[in-house]
């Protein structure tokens, strides 16, 4: 069941394109009355000083959220065309987590296209996002994708699967997927978000893609499971087996169980950290330690030669 109160806007905080930040006495207080992490916000259902009888986007008739109060058409990047049957070795970094996806794209660089494909596991609106915001103002992303049940990205998409063939249509370079901010989680193996990782993994390599897994690693977590590499990567490993390969940082050993593995050099990966080199990415970006790892990442899908995920096997 909800949990709603009648509230009143008080002041507007801030306003981004798709995202206003405001000060209300009443909403959507579930979240934080069950201390479920959220970032110290709640959420507005809905506003009804703006009326209740709101045309759909035109052109839309493929419902988001279907039969659930939320439903809402929107239009999708497969309506009216015939995608590919194969992503003709198309690199996809696929993210257990959000704060994966800034040095992720940090390992990429500029100078390739990317684009950013959301797949519910978190917070469903791509809107959500200060990082994919700054990511997009420094020129290191270039479009955003929501699959599925994910709302408000430049496109949608029905399934995840179409999400990267639509990418590889466009001519995209490389895809990084991942979730919202937040996670679902239950503190079991194969209850969490994290796991919409290997969704789009196997979904890449199926399809004739090549995914690069985002370790998920920590030295300092004070929660065990995902103290060292987390159980996230172990149990995305289990679903897709050897058809995604873990980038690991050349720098430091890699678990012995941690298969296929590619080691990227990212020495100096200090240089092309998103935290220092004057960006505005949010406080609750990854340690250091799993910003290199989410480098090494990037590296792996970015950098020319060796393996058959690498830019230089991918035709333009």
């Amino acid at each position: 069941m909800l949990t709603l109160r009648r509230g009143r806007v008080t002041a507007v905080v801030s306003r981004a394109e798709g995202l206003a930040r405001i000060e209300v006495d009443g909403v959507n207080v579930q979240a934080r009355e069950l201390e479920l992490g959220s970032g110290g916000f709640d959420v507005l259902y809905v506003n009804v000083t703006r009326g209740l009888e709101l045309e759909a986007d035109d052109g839309a008739h493929v419902m988001k959220l279907p039969y659930t109060p939320g439903q809402a058409a929107a239009v999708h990047g497969e309506e009216g065309r015939e995608l590919p049957q194969t992503l003709d070795g198309l690199p996809v970094v696929c993210c257990s987590l959000h704060s994966q996806v800034a040095p992720v794209c940090a390992g990429i660089g500029p100078g390739l296209r990317v684009a950013y494909v959301q797949v519910p596991g978190g917070a469903l609106p791509v809107s959500l996002s200060d990082t994919l915001r700054t990511l997009r103002e420094r020129g290191l992303l270039a479009v955003t994708v929501a699959a599925e049940a994910c709302i408000d990205g430049d496109v949608h998409c029905v399934s995840a699967a179409s999400a990267l063939l639509w990418c590889r249509t466009e001519g995209f370079d490389v895809v990084v997927c991942g979730i919202g901010p937040g996670i679902v989680g239950t503190g079991s193996s194969f209850g969490h978000g994290g796991l919409a990782a290997a969704v789009a993994a196997n979904a890449a390599s199926v399809l004739g893609g090549a995914p690069v897994l985002a370790v998920r690693a920590s030295q300092t977590d004070a929660r065990e499971r995902h103290r060292g590499v987390s159980h996230h990567a172990r149990d995305v490993l289990r679903l897709c087996g050897d058809r995604v390969v873990a980038a690991w940082p050349r720098e430091s050993p890699a678990p012995g169980w941690l298969r296929p593995v590619e080691e990227v050099d990212v020495s100096g990966w200090e240089a092309a950290d998103p935290r220092r080199t004057g960006s505005s990415l949010p406080p609750r970006s990854p340690p250091a330690g799993s910003r290199a790892h989410a480098l090494a990442d990037g590296g792996a899908a970015a950098r020319p030669g060796g393996r058959p995920w690498h830019l230089e096997h991918v035709r333009r």
